[in-house]
This record gives C-alpha cells, sequence and structure tokens, in this order.
C-alpha cells in the first residue's frame, strides 16, 4: 500500500521506503528523513535574492548574506523533481520535517483502498470571481446602457 504524503512524495507501507510520486524511485529508509536520500543543491541565497543596492557601495544591500544563510533545495535522484527548499544558517542540518509513526499508518490504512492521485476540491478562487460577476450583473440588471 503507497500513501501520498505530499505532492511529490510518498510512502510505500509495505516496503517502508519514501518514493518520488513522479517516477516511483525509491528514496530511502520510511523511518528516517528522506531528504538523505535526494540530492542537494547548496545555493548562494544572492542567486535568488539578487542584491537591491551597488555591493561595492553597500556592505548591507537587502540581499541575503552567505555567511548566515544558505538555501538548500532537495532533487529527486532520478527524475529531478524538486521536493523542497529551505532556508537554514550555514552548518545546520537539513531539517527534520517529516516524521510519521510508520505502524500507525499501516493499521489505518490496512482496510482502506490506495489513493493514486490527490483528492482535489473545489476551486474556491474560482468561485469566488463567479460569485462576484453574478452580483455584479444582478446589481446592473435594471440599468440600460447605450
Amino acid at each position: 500500500m503507497k500513501v501520498l504524503i505530499t505532492e511529490y512524495l510518498r510512502i510505500d507501507l509495505d516496503s517502508e521506503k519514501w518514493e518520488c510520486r513522479r517516477c516511483s524511485h525509491e528514496i530511502g529508509p520510511a523511518r528516517e528523513n528522506y531528504k538523505r536520500g535526494l540530492l542537494v543543491h547548496d545555493r548562494d541565497p544572492r542567486e535568488i535574492h539578487k542584491p537591491l543596492l551597488d555591493t561595492r557601495l553597500y556592505e548591507r544591500t537587502y540581499s541575503p548574506d552567505p555567511k548566515w544563510c544558505r538555501i538548500l533545495e532537495y532533487y529527486c535522484p532520478n527524475c529531478g523533481t524538486m521536493f523542497e527548499a529551505e532556508y537554514l544558517p550555514p552548518g545546520h542540518p537539513p531539517l527534520h520535517d517529516i516524521e510519521l509513526d510508520i505502524d500507525a499508518l499501516k493499521a489505518q490504512w490496512k482496510d482502506r483502498p490506495e489513493i493514486t492521485e490527490s483528492p482535489m476540491g473545489p476551486d474556491l478562487a474560482l468561485a469566488k470571481v463567479k460569485a462576484g460577476r453574478a452580483l455584479h450583473a444582478q446589481a446592473h440588471a435594471g440599468h440600460k446602457h447605450g
């Protein structure tokens, strides 16, 4: 049984492995941090947040200082899908942001059907726009433009 965890991450409860949802690549043991099985790109934050002031004239340029901040990007080693990006101080280990009770998941899912695609809820933004247009049309229904 495979359980969807994030947009690109799932757990195979039978093998207790993390998997890429895009290409089904096995990432690593589900009882460990999934990031251990991913490729990591350690980005200079100035690549993402360009300095707003001339770096030759100003020490502080509204761009993160790489001595204080780094950006780690995590990618599937098979298909290259980006799973996560995090801002950390240099030397800080990757965050362990997902730690699940695998035994409890197995118990919860043992009698459920496997879900292979994320369920899609209603498009609330579109519904709001349509409701606004309907109210506008209703308010102007008696007006004649000419």
